[in-house]
Order: structure tokens, then C-alpha cells, then sequence
């Protein structure tokens, strides 16, 4: 977390995912990380993977395996000025290419295990696309009607690569090689200007919101309050490794703490409460992936945690405070089962002092 985005993918990132290609490795990390992922209740994980599809079939048989409901983009990044060697796809027509057999290669992995499995369109960003692909990629999300993905308006420096590369905007650049759509998730936005939220409100796109990854990169705070009253659907991330910890907990009390800055540096009514924070994680996130979730109620997906209150017997247990609590308390210790679509995922049941 020592270095700006640009320097910070080349320095750690890029070499990071080019192992992914020995799938012996791929399967030892990803293993791990869902097993980890699950036992801090994330029902639901949005994943960039890497360029290569057979390691991003590996971890989709893991997501398989163990339970999460997982959404997988193979990531198209084939501009030769902002990737390296060593790691990107070599033409566009491989990126597309490989694209689409991975999106066939899920489809039918979905319909062999009956698991909860998506592929999604995923170019990098746009400094790491060349126009013939991200033209290619906004034609498969219209051709196999499926969710995309990308990063958008998230550092100055990428904000700024948009303007200089296109005399556009990040946004309207994405928009404009039919990148934004309803089924769209862009994550950070912290750099995203009133017009730009009013052309996400216009495509129906929503927005990630990784609040620890944004206050090393971000160079801002994205602003929650303004996208959803420009009625942008808003969701919380962990962006995980641009932030440290795997907690969607971890996550909403950083966004809370942001927002706070946010509204201490003179910006009005953006403070975000822990219910607001709540929201995003449940409710925010299902509406982002138009999956009928993050609800308890009639109808919906039955994914849930069971949770220890490890101050039960110390603190106040009107429900508001017990509710604070927990959203600023929880960690995976205290996260006894998950359950995905009524599914036991998850088991950490020892001796239960609290309730």
C-alpha cells in the first residue's frame, strides 16, 4: 500500500495475478480465499480474476465447491503501453477470443453443478484496453446479455489517462463502447463528477464502493450520499488486494469513517450512519447484481449469518444499540455460520457466551 495505482499494478498487482497461470497455484490461493471470504460472510463475491481462463475456471469450481455465489470476469487487458509483457493478452482478438470461451466454458460448468455462477465482461480499465477491445467486450455483454465490470473514475491519474487518450471523460468513454449498462458494477468512482453520476443514473449503472482501497488510491472519497440521490444503485466492496482486509465489516466502518472526513472537509450531507453502511453491504450490493438477496424476507435468497454480540452481557441491548454494535464490533471470530440460499457454507460454532 506504499505507491500510487499506476506504479502500485506494475510493482505488486500485475506480477501477483501472471502466477495464476500455474494452476497449481491458482487452486492453493484460491482455496484459501474463499474458505477465508466465507468465514467473514461474504455470501456473494464480484471477482476480477486474471487473463487466464483455465485459472478462472479453477476458482469457479472452488466458488463451486465450497458454496459463495460467485460472479467471474476473465480480465481483458491488452494495451501494450500499460501492461506488461510478461502479463496481458497479446491482440485484441485474443482478448475477445478468450473471453468468450470462457464465458461458454462457465455457462456450461453452471449447468453441470447447478451452482450459482456468472460470467462477466471485464475489461481492466480503460488504460489497459485498446478501442477495438473494449468495443468487443460492450458487444458480448449485448450478445450474452451479461454483467460488467471495470474500474472507473478511480485516481486522478486514471481520470486524467481518460482525458488525455479520448478528450472524454473516464464514464463517458465506457459509455461509449456500450460498457455502462443496467447490469454494469464500476467500482470506486471517486472521481466521479455530477454529470458523470447523472449519465450512471441515465445507463442504470452501479457503482462498488471499496472504501480501504479508495484511501490509497482513491485520491478522494466517492461520494455515497450524491450517487443515490441521483438514484445509482451503490454497493460495498472489499477490493481485495487494493484493500487489506477481507471484511465487508472491516469495509463498512471505513466508509463510515470516510464519509465523516468527507463531510468535515466542507461537503455537506455526506456523512454516511451505520445503517446507511449496512444497507450498501446487503441490500446495496444484491440490487447492484440484481440478485434477490440481502433481505430476510418472503421471497428472497436465504443468506445469512448467525452472529456472536461478544459485548451481550457488558452493553446496553436495546436493538438500535446491539445493531451499532455489531456493524462496528464484528469480526470473523464472532461470524458462527454463514448460509448461502438457505445452504450451510459456513461453521464456526464453539462455546457461545453471548446471544
Amino acid at each position: 500500500m506504499d505507491k500510487p495505482l499506476n506504479e502500485w499494478l506494475n510493482t505488486y498487482t500485475f506480477p501477483l495475478e501472471a502466477k495464476f497461470k500455474d494452476l497449481n497455484y491458482a487452486k492453493k490461493f484460491y482455496q484459501s480465499l474463499i474458505k477465508e471470504l466465507l468465514a467473514n460472510g461474504t455470501t456473494t463475491g464480484l471477482f476480477f480474476g486474471s487473463v487466464d481462463t483455465n485459472a478462472n475456471l479453477v476458482l469457479a469450481k472452488i466458488c463451486a465447491k465450497l458454496g459463495q455465489r460467485a460472479f467471474i470476469g476473465k480480465v481483458a487487458m491488452d494495451n501494450h503501453d500499460q501492461t506488461p509483457d510478461y502479463y496481458r493478452d497479446e491482440t485484441s482478438q485474443a482478448a475477445l477470443s478468450e473471453t468468450e470461451s470462457f464465458i461458454t466454458q462457465l455457462q456450461k460448468l453452471q449447468q453441470e453443478t447447478g451452482a450459482d455462477l456468472t460470467p462477466v465482461i471485464t475489461p481492466r480499465f480503460v488504460p489497459s484496453c485498446t478501442d477495438e477491445t473494449l468495443q468487443g467486450l460492450g458487444d458480448l455483454a449485448q450478445k450474452y446479455n451479461l454483467p460488467i465490470q471495470s474500474h472507473c473514475s478511480e485516481s486522478i491519474w486514471e481520470d486524467q489517462y481518460a482525458i488525455d487518450r479520448f478528450n472524454l471523460r473516464d464514464a463517458e468513454v465506457l459509455a461509449k463502447f456500450g460498457l455502462l449498462t443496467d447490469k454494469a458494477v464500476m467500482a470506486h468512482g471517486t472521481q466521479l463528477s455530477d454529470s458523470d453520476l447523472e449519465l450512471f443514473e441515465q445507463k442504470q449503472t452501479a457503482i462498488a464502493h471499496c472504501p480501504i482501497s479508495n484511501a490509497y488510491f482513491g485520491n478522494s472519497v466517492m461520494r455515497v450520499q450524491a450517487a443515490q440521490q441521483h438514484h445509482v444503485k451503490v454497493g460495498l466492496g472489499t477490493d481485495i488486494s487494493g484493500g487489506f482486509s477481507p471484511s465487508i465489516y472491516r469495509n463498512m466502518q471505513q466508509a463510515i469513517m470516510s464519509s465523516q472526513m468527507l463531510q468535515d472537509s466542507g461537503q455537506a450531507n455526506t456523512r454516511l450512519s451505520a445503517s446507511n453502511a449496512f444497507y450498501l453491504a446487503t441490500v446495496g450490493g444484491a440490487k447492484a447484481l440484481h440478485i434477490k438477496s440481502g433481505q430476510i424476507k418472503a421471497g428472497f435468497k436465504a443468506d445469512l449469518q448467525i452472529v456472536q454480540d461478544q459485548y451481550f452481557e457488558l452493553s446496553s441491548n436495546q436493538a438500535s444499540e446491539i445493531f451499532e454494535r455489531l456493524v462496528y464490533h464484528t469480526n470473523k471470530e464472532n461470524i458462527k455460520q454463514v448460509y448461502v440460499a438457505g445452504k450451510l457454507v459456513h461453521n464456526n460454532q464453539g462455546e457461545n457466551n453471548g446471544k
